[in-house]
C-alpha cells in the first residue's frame, strides 16, 4: 500500500489510493473512522489482546523490522502517531497530539515511505509457514496463488499483524479502512479477517485487470483507477518499486513452495 506525507489519518475515498489520499491532507485533526462507520469502530475494549499490544508506547514496528532484518542503512523517517478513543467509541489514529484525554502513543518507522531501499528482496528471509493454514484456505476460496498471497503480505506488512502505516493502513495486508469495510473485515487486526479481506480484494483486483498480476498489484497499491486512468502501472516510484518488489518475492515464494 501507499506510505504518503504526514498527515492525520482517513479513509480512503475512492479506489485503494493513499498516496492520492495523503497529498490532500492537511495538518488539522482528522479522523481515521468516522462515527457513522459502526461496522468497522474500534473501540478497544473489545479488541484482542493482540490489537490492544498493538497500542504500545513501544516502537513496535521499529523494532520488528529491525529483528526481522528490514532496515536501512540511511536513517528513516519518524513518524509518531497519537492513538486514543473518542466518547463516541471511534478509535483514531492521528499525528496530531489530542488537546486533552487519555492516548498512546507509537513511533513507527516509516520503512516503505521511499522508494529507495537497502534492502535485498531476492535474499531476505522468507515466512513459508506463518498463517499457513489460513493462507491457504483463502488462496482456495479466492482462486488465487498461495505464493502470491505471501508476497503481498511480506511486501506490505513483513507478515507483522500488527502493522500500522501513517496512512492509516492495518495488519498483515495493509487494509485501509473502507476497503476493510467493504471486504466485510471487522477488525483488521485479526489475521483470518486481514487476509481473507486482502485475499478477497487482490482477487477483485485480477478479474478487473484480466488476471494481469502486474496491474492487479499496481491497482493493490496505487488504486484500479488510477491503473486504469494510466492504462499501466503508474509512473509513481512507490508504486513502481512495490509493483517489483512483490514479483520478486512471487518468484522466491513459488521456488519454496516447490522445493
Amino acid at each position: 500500500m501507499t506510505q504518503a506525507q504526514s498527515s492525520s489519518f482517513l479513509p480512503a475515498t475512492s479506489g485503494h489510493s493513499r498516496d492520492d489520499l495523503c497529498a490532500t491532507i492537511k495538518s488539522t485533526y482528522l479522523t481515521v473512522i468516522v462515527a457513522g462507520l459502526c461496522a468497522f469502530s474500534l473501540n478497544l475494549s473489545a479488541q484482542p489482546k493482540d490489537a490492544k499490544q498493538a497500542a504500545s508506547t513501544k516502537p513496535h514496528i521499529v523494532a520488528s523490522f529491525a529483528e526481522k532484518g528490514l532496515s536501512h542503512s540511511k536513517k528513516h523517517e519518524k513518524v509518531q502517531v497519537y492513538q486514543y478513543e473518542q466518547a463516541n467509541g471511534v478509535m483514531v489514529f492521528s499525528d496530531t497530539r489530542p488537546a486533552q484525554g487519555n492516548f498512546q502513543v507509537h513511533l513507527y518507522d516509516c520503512f516503505a515511505c521511499k522508494p529507495e531501499s537497502n534492502i535485498n528482496w531476492k535474499s531476505i528471509k522468507l515466512f513459508t509457514k506463518a498463517h499457513q493454514n489460513i493462507i491457504e484456505l483463502a488462496a482456495k476460496q479466492h482462486r488465487l496463488e498461495p505464493a502470491l498471497i505471501r508476497a503481498v503480505i511480506h511486501a506490505e506488512s513483513a507478515f507483522d499483524a500488527k502493522a500500522i502505516s501513517r496512512s492509516g493502513a492495518m495488519g498483515l495486508m495493509q487494509l485501509m479502512p473502507d476497503t476493510a469495510n467493504d471486504m466485510g473485515v471487522l477488525n483488521a487486526f485479526k489475521p483470518e479477517q486481514n487476509i481473507q479481506g486482502g485475499s478477497r480484494y487482490l482477487a477483485q483486483m485480477l478479474d478487473r485487470f484480466d488476471g494481469d498480476i502486474t496491474l492487479a498489484c499496481a491497482a493493490y497499491n496505487a488504486g484500479p483507477t488510477t491503473v486504469t486512468q494510466y492504462r499501466g502501472v503508474p509512473p509513481y516510484p512507490e508504486t513502481q518499486a512495490y509493483v517489483e518488489r512483490v514479483q520478486i518475492l512471487l518468484e522466491r515464494y513459488r521456488k519454496a513452495a516447490r522445493s
